[in-house]
């Protein structure tokens, strides 16, 4: 396996599924170290350097270690319910929601809905969006009126990695980019 299928595997870990490898997350989230190497050198070469690689090059900057490197953890993303204990911050007046076209009608009619996530994922600029929306073919770009549902009362939250997070987007909230 390369060190981006390596590292992709250590997100379904970290985000999806502890248990495939036979490891457990705390409530924060964070896995041991030592226990994901163990489980993930049970069906391939992989020890610490090639960790400390893949989380130092990464370029989501999907990963974080605790202090002295004995914990990891997914900065967002998860479907499994963790506390990656974000603060709550106010948003910009605008964010972004990058998607492909296929989801518009069911975005149109209910809005932006975590699906399997905890959250909805926004970005702070309009190309990261694109760049997101094009994973899922023709992009569509959402702008999110992030700075008045702040100021309905919804929170959000902004991880490690500068991905903006929120439980929802009503379709109130959103405009198409043009």
């Amino acid at each position: 396996m390369s060190l981006n299928e390596t590292s992709k595997f250590i997100a379904l870990i970290l985000r999806h599924k502890p248990e495939a490898i036979g490891i457990s997350l705390d409530e924060h989230g964070w896995a041991s170290v030592p226990e994901l190497i163990a489980g993930i050198s049970r069906t391939q070469p992989f020890d610490m350097t090639m960790l400390e690689q893949i989380v130092r090059e990464d370029n989501k900057q999907r990963y974080s270690f605790n202090e002295d490197k004995t914990l990891i953890r997914a900065n967002q993303g998860h479907s499994i319910p963790v506390d990656v204990e974000l603060p709550e911050i106010q948003p910009p007046e605008e964010l972004y929601h990058g998607t492909g076209i296929k989801y518009v009608a069911s975005i149109d009619a209910q809005g932006l809905i975590p699906k399997s996530r905890l959250y909805v994922h926004l970005s702070a600029d309009m190309e990261t969006a694109i760049k997101v929306g094009q994973r899922h073919g023709k992009p569509v770009i959402y702008i999110v009126h992030s700075g008045k549902m702040y100021r309905d009362g919804y929170r959000f939250y902004r991880s490690v990695n500068g991905v903006w997070l929120t439980k929802q987007v009503p379709t109130q909230y959103l405009t198409k980019a043009e």
